[in-house]
C-alpha cells in the first residue's frame, strides 16, 4: 500500500513538473513574441524618426540671442529655407542669409533630428550713432565698435543716453553694413571703452563732431548738453580727457559767463568769448 502511494506521488510530481515546464515554455514564448513585436515597433519608430519625418515634415526653428530683431522678421529673412524639408535644409544658406542683415555680427546654425533647427544670433552692439543720406532723406544709423554702420529694428538712441551722436565722419550715401573709414575706427573703440565704465559720461555730451585734418589725422569738437560752449580736443578720447573737459568747462564758465569755445588741444587751456576775445589759462585745473 505504501509503495502504491509513493508511486502515485512520484507520478503526480512528474505530471506537475511537466505542466510547470509547459507553462514556463508558454511564458517564455509569450515574452519572445512580445520582445519581437516591441523590437519591430521600435525599428519602425526609428525609421519614421530618422527617415520619414525629416523627409516629409517641415523644419521647426528655435531662435536664441535676438533682442533688437524679432523672430518673425528673422524668419522672413530665411524664408527660402523654411519651405524646405529637414534633409534639404542648408545651414550654410541660412547663415549666409542672416549674415546679410547689417545688424547681425555672427550666426550659428545647427540641425537636430528629426526636424529641429537651432539658430543663435549675435547682434551688433551700437557704441555711437550718426546720420547718413538715403533716398534723398537724412536717416539715423548706428555704429558698432568695429565701425560697421547698421540700423536695428529698435533704434537704440531713443532710450540709451550713453550712445553719443557722431557728426563729421564722411559717411554720406554709404549703405548700412559698410564700415566707416579706417582712421575713425580707433575713435569707436575709445567710445566703446568709455561706455563700459560705470559713469555715464556721454549723458553730458550732446554731440561729438569730427574735424578731418591733413595726413589722415582728425580732431574732435565736443558739445556739452547743458552749455553753449563747445570744446576743442585732440583725437584721443578717454575717461581722463572727459573729466578734464568737464572741470575746464566749470572753471572757465565761472571766470567768463559768455565763453563760446574752449581749446584743450595744446596742453594749455585757451578759451574764446562771444566778443572774440582770446584768453589763455596755463595752470592745472583741480576739482
Amino acid at each position: 500500500m505504501s509503495d502504491f502511494v509513493i508511486q502515485g506521488f512520484e507520478n503526480f510530481e512528474v505530471h506537475g513538473s511537466r505542466r510547470r515546464k509547459v507553462v514556463s515554455d508558454s511564458k517564455m514564448n509569450a515574452i519572445k513574441i512580445f520582445a519581437a513585436i516591441f523590437g519591430i515597433l521600435l525599428i519602425c519608430e526609428l525609421c519614421v524618426y530618422f527617415f520619414v519625418v525629416p523627409c516629409l515634415d517641415k523644419v521647426e526653428i528655435s531662435w536664441t540671442g535676438l533682442s533688437a530683431y524679432s523672430k518673425e522678421s528673422m524668419s522672413g529673412v530665411i524664408q527660402p529655407c523654411l519651405n524646405k524639408k529637414f534633409m534639404n535644409f542648408s545651414t550654410n544658406e541660412a547663415k549666409s542669409l542672416l549674415m546679410s542683415v547689417p545688424g547681425i555680427e555672427s550666426v550659428k546654425v545647427s540641425k537636430r533630428f528629426p526636424n529641429k533647427i537651432y539658430i543663435h544670433v549675435t547682434e551688433r552692439k551700437p557704441v555711437a550713432m550718426t546720420f547718413v543720406s538715403a533716398n534723398g532723406r537724412t536717416v539715423p544709423v548706428e555704429i558698432d565698435k568695429n565701425g560697421v554702420l547698421f540700423n536695428g529694428s529698435a533704434f537704440s538712441a531713443n532710450s540709451d543716453t550713453s550712445l553719443p551722436l557722431i557728426s563729421g565722419i564722411p559717411v554720406e550715401n554709404i549703405p548700412e553694413g559698410m564700415r566707416i573709414p579706417q582712421k575713425y575706427r580707433a575713435l569707436m573703440e575709445q567710445i566703446d571703452q568709455i561706455r563700459s565704465l560705470s559713469q555715464n559720461y556721454f549723458a553730458a555730451v550732446s554731440e561729438i563732431h569730427v574735424i578731418p585734418k591733413e595726413y589722415g589725422n582728425y580732431e574732435l569738437v565736443l558739445y556739452p548738453i547743458h552749455s553753449q560752449t563747445r570744446i576743442l580736443t585732440g583725437r584721443q578720447l578717454s575717461e581722463e580727457a572727459l573729466q578734464y573737459m568737464m572741470v575746464a568747462l566749470d572753471v572757465v564758465n565761472a571766470l567768463e559767463p559768455d565763453v563760446e569755445e574752449i581749446d584743450l588741444r595744446y596742453g594749455s587751456v585757451t578759451y574764446r568769448t562771444k566778443s572774440d576775445t582770446l584768453h589763455q589759462h596755463t595752470g592745472e585745473f583741480v576739482e
